[in-house]
């Protein structure tokens, strides 16, 4: 898709690509961040982009080499292939992850407010210690996702917040006066019946209370004697993993997620030689991906839409990943209907449990 800014012309796309051709890979939220700061001096000012999941403002904002704050692998992958499509510039050193430290100071920090409240604050919180004194945030969103919270979070933060006037149904939160860091724990504790307590960073998914749609699965988990290598694929904080080495703790355990603070939070929950961690958004990535038994609550979200075309590309993976005997279990919401798509892909799809809400399938 194509978007000019200024005296230039950009090609912007979206990875993974979507054959839904009403999705683009920015929205007026994004164009109100340019608007606006096209009334501001930011020519010598240090940029932070935060939450450009396909790019697009690293991309138009490339000559101010700004930082890049990337929680997903793939966030990074389609900004440095925007990078290249547009013969853009990439500096390793300015993608930094959601939890790096960053030593230089921040003068003006850009966000597009992502669904998660919970990463919000996460956000908020490393960009009021990365600020300089006289540092500001603009933050972005669509009307239609506007949620008092996000001014009661601010305001924890910031002294002076107010909001901007609409452009195109998209508002935008100024930020300015950081306040001194609220005394609130980055990590969250999650209770988990029969186990210690769970520990996870804001921003990964069910990260108040272990999900119904994962507690279904658990009931039903079909775990083989013969199932000696397993993946928890989507493994968010590692619920799934820790009960399975829990029923065995020497079974060779592989949790992969997209999110950087889903694998950060898993590594606190779970270690040993025979566990290991795939910071990756496709299985192709992963080395020797031979599987007994695949397991996964998988996403069918991406931010505010409803998609299904990750998780359908992820079971295909998923697929070609099994060894000969091997099977993959997964739970799902009725309404997604995952079992004629699954029924394309694997042998044999059996429904081995239903409630009114979800689903548990068992694939060979």
């Amino acid at each position: 898709m194509q978007f000019h800014y200024g005296s230039k012309s950009f090609q912007i796309h979206r990875y993974p690509a979507t054959s839904q051709r009403s999705l683009r890979a920015w929205s007026a939220a994004d164009e109100h961040i340019l608007n606006h700061l096209e009334a501001l001096e930011v020519a010598d000012k240090q940029i932070a982009i935060y939450h450009d999941r396909f790019g697009f403002l690293a991309c138009t904002l490339a000559e101010r080499s700004p930082l890049s704050i990337v929680t997903f692998k793939s966030q990074a992958k389609a900004i440095t292939q925007n990078l290249q499509t547009n013969n853009l510039s990439y500096d390793a050193e300015a993608m930094l992850g959601p939890l790096a430290k960053v030593e230089q100071k921040v003068d003006i920090g850009i966000m597009k407010v992502p669904k998660a409240l919970d990463l919000f604050r996460l956000y908020l919180h490393q960009l009021s210690s990365l600020l300089s004194e006289d540092g500001q945030v603009i933050c972005a969103f669509m009307t239609r996702h506007f949620s008092p919270q996000l001014l009661k979070l601010a305001e924890r933060y910031f002294t002076n917040v107010r909001q901007s006037r609409a452009y195109k149904k998209s508002r935008l939160l100024l930020l300015s006066g950081k306040k001194t860091l609220p005394d609130t724990p980055v990590l969250q504790q999650i209770a988990f019946a029969g186990h210690e307590a769970l520990q996870t960073y804001p921003g990964v998914f069910a990260g108040k209370s272990v999900d119904m749609a994962t507690r279904f699965l658990l009931e039903n988990l079909i775990l083989r004697e013969e199932d000696k290598k397993i993946l928890d694929l989507g493994c968010g904080y590692g619920v799934i993993a820790k009960a399975i080495y829990k029923i065995n703790p020497l079974r060779e355990l592989h949790l992969m997620d997209d999110n950087a603070l889903a694998i950060a939070s898993a590594k606190l929950n779970l270690g040993g030689s025979n566990i290991h961690f795939h910071y990756e958004d496709s299985l192709t990535a992963v080395e020797d991906p031979k599987f007994d038994f695949v397991v996964s609550n998988p996403p069918f979200h991406f931010e505010h839409e409803n998609n299904i075309e990750i998780p359908l590309k992820l079971f295909a993976e998923v697929k070609e990943s099994l060894n000969p005997e091997g099977h993959f279990q997964l739970v799902a919401n009725h309404h997604l209907n995952y079992k004629t798509h699954l029924g394309k892909m694997f042998r044999r799809v059996k429904t081995v449990a239903e409630n009114k809400k979800f689903v548990v399938y068992d694939c060979h």
